[in-house]
């Protein structure tokens, strides 16, 4: 895994990971890990500082929540409508940038 790579595009794989449906960072962690076949594996320092940072945002929305299986309560986040509308703007970015790339290096676009 690139961390450049990663950093620069953070915010738009935790968001897009969010509209699936409210997680907790570990299943964030999990979630994107699975997504992209191992490329990407986040580990906590770099996960919740992010998190709270959209949060602050307004981004998304962590709230306690215990779970099924018990123990701890854990931050559960889920995506608010602000997040939604973010992330169409990140994902549109995101189309661009990866055209104009592939202006330069060839390929599918």
């Amino acid at each position: 895994m690139d961390a450049q790579q990663l950093k620069g595009h953070l915010d738009l794989l935790l968001l897009a990971t969010l509209e699936r449906g409210p997680r907790y960072g570990g299943q964030i962690i999990a979630d994107v890990q699975a997504s992209t076949g191992g490329y990407f594996s986040m580990r906590e320092g770099t996960l919740y500082p992010a998190l709270h940072r959209l949060e602050k945002q307004g981004f998304i929305h962590g709230e306690f929540q215990t779970l099924p299986r018990g123990g701890s309560p854990v931050k559960v986040y889920t995506l608010t409508p602000t997040g939604k509308t973010e992330l169409t703007a990140q994902r549109d970015k995101y189309d661009r940038f990866t055209r104009a790339v592939r202006g330069v290096i060839g390929g599918p676009a």
